[in-house]
């Protein structure tokens, strides 16, 4: 299905989709702090963040989304009360991280477990491990329309949604569409800041 929206059209992505969502996720987030962080080797780092988003498609709760003419893409997870992002998927990121991921494997695992205990877990909701888009279309209103179409339907269900922005900007991005900082950010060792965001159902 496809929704105009003010500034691009948003549509599901289906299985023949995939690689397209996955290449805009990895192009998108090629500068990003964090993921510079993680992957600090450039002539490496496409490589590895397609391997890092690969098992999020395939995770049995997974929404995937491409704005405009396959310049944004995003992914939600709809998750019931007391279950984790990966619970329920073996080929999640953090599954045999030293063997595809090297010595980058290590960061991995260390942001990963200082995130999962911030990570809310009482009530159902919507969970958005990443959302990108490719670096000559930023600004253009592709994020926030991927917001505003997935978001809209969340109130209307009344589900609340959590994200953990990894820069600035999208943390402020964020905030602009009913997002609000969950306690202090996060840091591991010398990475950048992560904001946990949670936003509750709007009426």
């Amino acid at each position: 299905m496809t929704v105009d929206t003010p500034y691009a059209p948003v549509r599901r992505a289906d299985d023949a989709d995939q690689q397209a969502v996955l290449d805009v996720l990895t192009e998108a987030f090629m500068n990003d702090p964090v993921v510079c962080w993680l992957f600090p080797e450039a002539g490496q780092r496409g490589r590895l963040q397609a391997h890092y988003y690969r098992p999020l498609l395939t995770h049995p709760a997974v929404e995937a989304y491409l704005a405009g003419r396959r310049e944004g893409a995003s992914v939600w997870l709809t998750l019931a009360a007391g279950q984790t992002p990966y619970e329920e998927h073996s080929d999640a990121p953090e599954t045999n991280q030293e063997t595809i991921f090297g010595e980058n494997g290590a960061r991995l695992l260390a942001l990963g477990q200082a995130l999962a205990p911030r990570h809310p877990d009482r009530e159902p909701h919507l969970y958005l491990p990443c959302m990108g888009v490719i670096s000559g279309r930023q600004g253009a209103g592709l994020g926030s329309a991927m917001l505003r179409h997935r978001l809209e339907r969340a109130d209307a269900d009344g589900l609340a949604a959590y994200l953990e922005a990894s820069s600035p900007g999208s943390r402020a991005l964020y905030q602009r569409h009913g997002f609000e900082d969950l306690g202090e950010p996060v840091r591991v060792a010398d990475s950048p800041l992560l904001w946990p965001m949670w936003r509750p159902p709007h009426r």
